[in-house]
């Protein structure tokens, strides 16, 4: 497999190497923290399931907002400057989680945290798209989302390594990785030219220009409600997931991090041969099998009763992620007009808005009717997702032949 991806490597631009092996890295940094941040909370306050669930989707609300000013900017402005800032705004983020111990302070850092994240992320695949070719960006995605859980495969085990010698330890040490890390990406965006790149990429498109586009795009509109309804049943992952795990079984915390990695290393794993099978479809085609993973999940969690029913449960999940992630990114770039990448990936991120609803309403059903009903719910709702994807489609093509 490590042959295979250096292969694929070789055919990228300098950037976007740099980019995909600083992704291993940070991500193994976050992935020490961020998915134990539910269980970290009830150690650190006396908040209740829905008021963590709140404050957890709190990062996704900012996200959403802060997404398509990001995306503007850096059409507008520059890929370099919108991303340096979010990463080393993101280091001092997760110090401050290490440091304080009051539930306003963690809802301000992790919308702060969500917000880093919607100027980062979607600028770097925007980033990524202008420096490679159209018939390899559904590679370059794929090996963008197999690079994130290379580094979620290590991150997890290694959080509660570290958080067995202090609960704050994890969360420091992402804190300084992230610096360390934005100082070298200064420096080799740098030395790579990535100022040139980008004068030959600004657009002199206004704010309200861009939001006007975005608005009387109507396949857009349909992508962004699938996305929303997605993220409302992946969220549970990050958020319910740890929860109903820790109540359920014993050491909790223990199988909860197995699980996670198992996600990663299976992204790890079969990203490759999926992505060769999904090149050869309509990225509807893969967002839709995806989504019926999704729902096969978490009728799994819903059911499990042992640690290998829960592994089995991920592995299908995960199965989801590899097919739709990518596959969307795909979808969305078609969409965007040319000049307008940035803005367009930008303003993906109000599909955070599920990610916002998801935490609150899983924390709701959980604490309410607990996790089997939770998870059952969660199941038919990923799967709806498909019927506003198949829509978003539909009109993108029936405005695409009016303009042939």
């Amino acid at each position: 497999m490590l042959r295979r991806l250096q292969s694929s490597l070789r055919g990228y631009h300098p950037i976007v190497k740099v980019l995909l092996v600083g992704t291993i890295f940070a991500r193994v940094a976050s992935s020490m923290s961020l998915p134990f941040l539910a269980i970290y909370l009830i150690a650190k306050t006396d908040m209740s399931p829905t008021m963590i669930g709140v404050t957890i989707g709190l990062g996704s609300l900012a996200g959403m907002l802060g997404g398509f000013f990001g995306g503007h900017l850096s059409d507008r402005f520059g890929r370099r400057v919108v991303m340096l800032a979010a990463i080393y705004t993101w280091g001092g983020v997760f110090l401050g989680f290490a440091l304080t111990g009051i539930p306003l302070v963690f809802a301000l850092l992790n919308a702060v945290n969500g917000l880093c994240r919607s100027f980062y992320e979607p600028v770097s695949q925007a980033l990524m798209a202008d420096l490679t070719e159209s018939e390899k960006r559904y590679e370059v995605f794929s090996l963008r989302y197999m690079a994130i859980n290379i580094g979620v495969a290590v991150g997890p085990l290694l959080g509660t390594l570290f958080a067995a010698m202090d609960g704050s330890l994890p969360w420091t040490i992402t804190g300084i990785t992230y610096f360390v890390y934005g100082i070298l990406l200064h420096v080799l965006l740098r030395k790579f030219g990535i100022r040139n790149i980008e004068g030959d990429k600004k657009e002199p498109v206004t704010i309200a220009q861009s939001w006007n586009v975005i608005k009387g795009d109507r396949a857009f509109r349909y992508f962004i409600l699938g996305g929303i309804v997605t993220a409302i049943g992946y969220s549970q992952m990050t958020s319910t997931l740890s929860q109903f795990i820790e109540q359920h079984f014993v050491s909790g915390v223990t199988v909860f991090a197995w699980m996670m990695s198992v996600n990663a290393i299976a992204v790890v794993l079969f990203q490759l041969p999926f992505s060769k099978w999904a090149e050869k479809k309509k990225p509807l085609t893969a967002i839709a099998a995806g989504s019926i993973c999704y729902g096969l999940g978490h009728i799994g969690f819903a059911y499990s009763t042992n640690w290998w029913l829960l592994i089995i449960s991920m592995l299908v999940f995960t199965w989801g992620e590899i097919l739709t992630f990518p596959a969307g990114s795909v979808m969305l770039d078609r969409l965007a007009p040319e000049g307008m990448r940035g803005t367009y990936f930008g303003a993906q991120t109000f599909t955070n808005l599920g990610f916002f609803i998801g935490p609150w309403l899983g924390g709701y059903l959980l604490q309410e009717y607990g996790g089997t009903t939770l998870f059952l719910v969660i199941a038919v709702i990923s799967v709806t997702s498909i019927w506003f994807y198949r829509a978003g489609e539909m009109d993108h093509a029936v405005v695409r032949d009016k303009t042939a």
